[in-house]
């Protein structure tokens, strides 16, 4: 992962009830697009997940839209995507999505979004991937998750030795430069790797 090619969103499928969620997810979309980043996101044409989408799109980037047939119709799906993947269920959406992404952003959501992204910590956690994690903690909307893992850490749910890694961005523009550095982190611990496997083998 040399550079950050993609970067998978999730996000609610709602607009919630803080105009600032839209307003980041557009300008998160228009970022990616600037930087000329693919966004992988749920293929919805509604609330925050098509706000970001059609930010992308409305400023000349690319988008891969991965959504399950059964929800095709209810997050009205969205067509003018450069590339849409329907799966027939949610965990094969859920393995492209992470198969097709560099790095996983999560914008604010519902339960599905938490889901998703407690997926990723959880398998980063357990040492199947290194890819870079970011929580969009928009107007503190993850705050609430963060003092929940302050707690597991203090309960010794979450051991020394299996901290979750997680960068935190509070304004959209942190986001892209977090996930650049720790892309480039992860790169560069790769390389260093390659010598003492290659001799392994």
């Amino acid at each position: 992962m040399s550079t950050l090619k993609t970067v998978c969103v999730y996000c609610g499928s709602g607009p919630g009830t803080n105009p600032l969620f839209i307003e980041a997810a557009k300008a998160f979309g228009k970022a990616l697009a600037d930087n000329g980043v693919r966004l992988v996101y749920g293929g919805g044409a509604v609330g925050l997940m098509g706000a970001v989408a059609d930010a992308v799109l409305d400023h000349g980037g690319l988008v891969t839209g991965i959504i399950p047939d059964f929800l095709r119709k209810r997050e009205h799906a969205l067509s003018r995507v450069q590339e849409m993947i329907v799966t027939p269920d949610m965990h094969e959406r859920k393995r492209l999505m992470f198969e097709r992404s560099d790095a996983f952003v999560a914008l604010p959501g519902g339960v599905g979004t938490l889901e998703e992204l407690v997926e990723q910590l959880t398998w980063k956690q357990l040492g199947r991937h290194a890819k870079p994690v970011l929580l969009a903690n928009i107007d503190g909307f993850w705050e609430p998750l963060f003092s929940l893992l302050s707690h597991m850490r203090q309960t010794q749910f979450i051991r020394a030795g299996f901290t979750v890694d997680i960068l935190k961005a509070d304004r959209v523009e942190e986001i892209l430069p977090k996930l650049k550095t720790a892309a480039a982190q992860v790169a560069e611990a790769e390389k260093k790797l390659a010598p003492e496997v290659a001799h392994k083998l």
